[in-house]
Formats: C-alpha cells, sequence, structure tokens
C-alpha cells in the first residue's frame, strides 16, 4: 500500500498483484491515474493476448474480401467480440481445460475414496456389530476409531485439496482470469 501525494493525499493505492480493481467496481481511473497502457479515458490498450486473435479476424475478413472480389470496397471493422463470446473462448483454450482436467484428476478419485470408506463404516457398523464392539484401548473400541478417524479423513482431505488447489491450479486460474478481465475491459465499459 502507498499513500500518494498531490492532490489526492488521502487516497490510497494498492500495489498488490492480487488485489482485484474490477470485481471491486474500482475501475475507474482520472487522466492522472490511468494505469500503464491505458489511455485518458482509462480505456485499456489491448491485451497481448487479444493481438493474435484480431490479427485473425481481419485475416479471415482479407480472405473472404478476395473470394467475394470485394476489394473495392473500404474494408469493414471487426464488430467487438461480446462478453459472452470471450468467455467461450477462454472455456475452449487449452489452459481452461488443463485447469479443469487436474481439478477432475483430483476430485474424483479423492470423493470416490472417502465414499468408500464413509460406506465401510456404516456397512461395518450394522453389519459387524461384535466386530465394532471389539475393545481397542479401555473404553475405547473399534467403532470409536473409525468415527474418529472419518473425522481425520476429512480434515486430510480438506488439507490435500487446498495443497493440489494452490500448487496445481491457482496460478493458471489466476492467469486465465486476469486474461479474461484484460479481453472484458473494453466490452463493459
Amino acid at each position: 500500500m502507498e499513500k500518494q501525494e498531490g492532490r489526492d493525499a488521502a487516497a490510497v493505492r494498492f500495489d498488490d498483484p492480487w488485489y482485484d480493481e474490477l470485481a471491486a467496481g474500482w475501475g475507474e481511473h482520472d487522466a492522472d491515474d490511468a494505469p500503464d497502457g491505458a489511455d485518458a479515458n482509462g480505456t485499456a490498450a489491448a491485451s497481448p493476448g487479444s493481438v493474435p486473435r484480431q490479427q485473425a479476424q481481419t485475416q479471415a475478413q482479407a480472405q473472404t474480401q478476395a473470394r467475394t472480389g470485394a476489394q473495392a470496397r473500404a474494408p469493414q471493422p471487426a464488430a467487438a467480440p461480446s462478453t459472452a463470446d470471450i468467455y467461450l473462448e477462454v472455456q475452449r483454450s487449452p489452459a481452461f481445460q488443463e485447469v479443469r482436467r487436474r481439478y477432475r484428476r483430483f476430485v474424483f478419485p479423492a470423493a470416490l475414496v472417502f465414499l468408500l470408506w464413509y460406506l465401510a463404516y456404516v456397512v461395518a457398523a450394522t453389519a459387524a456389530p461384535g466386530l465394532m464392539a471389539r475393545p481397542v484401548a479401555g473404553a475405547v473400541n473399534v467403532a470409536m476409531v473409525a468415527g474418529l478417524g472419518q473425522f481425520a479423513t476429512t480434515f486430510l482431505l480438506t488439507w490435500a485439496y487446498a495443497r493440489h488447489a494452490r500448487l496445481r491450479r491457482d496460478r493458471a486460474a489466476l492467469e486465465l482470469r486476469w486474461d479474461t478481465q484484460e479481453m472484458t475491459r473494453g466490452v463493459r465499459r
């Protein structure tokens, strides 16, 4: 956090890369404090990810004009993509598919193992009461140890999920989010 000097001395600027200006609804900028890559109106310049898409659209228009023999007419500007088109493009991207694949690769097996472990506990409690009543240490029996194991498994699974998300998905998901915000910045205003 950094205190600004000048006419808005009471204003505070966040220099935190995790700070989400758009989600907080504070995306309005004066000409003096426009972010890098933005003009005086606060409109962002084309993001690096959108340049190849614009070039592809321009090439597609040129090919269409060449086929129809419409070179004499002035080229029409490409219609700006809607927010829905941008999100569909992101959803179809290999980076998004990889994030989803990593999520599924962890969640489905972990949920299956936990469900089987829970069902085994319930079935053993109903079908084998003699086994579950067997003492382990003093008044503690097998059923109590297995029940406490259910709690321990829940905490262990929560920790493993958070660790997996932090190490395998969060960075890629954040990059997708920032790219999507850059692409939709001009569409929303």
